[in-house]
């Protein structure tokens, strides 16, 4: 059987839309490449994420649930929130652009305006007049005057405060539980028993009894107004 020979050459183009084409297919590369920060910077992904993590760090537990399980649920979560806005995006950039009605230009205008209208949902305008000055431009009437530079840092750090709340609010309980077993412990004299062995039995108790895992997850779904 012969073996292929593969030759690779760089030769002159014929025609502008040789070029054209090239230069499409590195933008489609560098966008691929640049997909997973898209997905955790853009999207719900950040604020999910955060807030699994310190529900397992409130509750004591930091190696369980392993990080992948945390990061595909946070992956899946961030789907389910995200469907509207990409169906938005698939019915009125993508698909058209796949038949041809409109250019690859328009394709991407159409598509960043679904995102856009999702991340200036979930930012602080106290967020976003940070970085308004920041870029020193004026002050921009509507939402569409906003540069997208401007509006995905903004939505970044909304999402980092936001995350930081939540997991604020469901550290509460289990501090309780902290405090109240270490204060028992120490009555009873027994100040050399490490209070996490005694607590962390109850937090489990606390978390499973309240079905810790549904109720979070309807907060962060229904936190983006889904």
């Amino acid at each position: 059987m012969p073996v292929p020979r593969f030759a690779f050459a760089l030769e002159q183009s014929q025609s502008p839309q040789d070029v054209s084409s090239g230069i499409q297919i590195l933008v489609l590369l560098t966008i691929l490449s640049l997909a997973p920060s898209l997905l955790i910077m853009l999207t719900s992904f950040t604020r999910t994420v955060i807030v699994l993590s310190l529900i397992r760090n409130a509750i004591g537990v930091p190696q369980l649930p392993p990080n992948q399980v945390l990061v595909g649920l946070s992956i899946f979560i961030t789907f389910f929130v995200m469907a509207p806005t990409w169906n938005q995006i698939n019915a009125t950039a993508i698909q058209p652009y796949v038949a041809g009605e409109i250019r690859q230009s328009d394709a991407l205008d159409r598509a960043v305006g679904p995102l856009r209208e999702f991340m200036l949902k979930q930012t602080r305008e106290k967020d976003l007049s940070l970085f308004v000055s920041l870029a020193k431009i004026e002050r921009p009437r509507t939402a569409e005057d906003i540069p997208t530079y401007v509006v995905v840092p903004s939505f970044v750090i909304s999402e980092l405060k936001t995350a930081f709340q939540m997991g604020f609010l469901v550290f509460v309980p289990f501090l309780i539980i902290d405090i109240v077993v270490s204060s028992a412990l120490m009555s009873m004299g027994m100040m050399m028993l490490p209070p996490v062995m005694i607590s962390l039995p109850f937090k489990l108790l606390l978390f499973v009894m309240v079905d810790g895992w549904h109720l979070i997850v309807r907060s962060l779904v229904q936190s983006f107004g889904a």
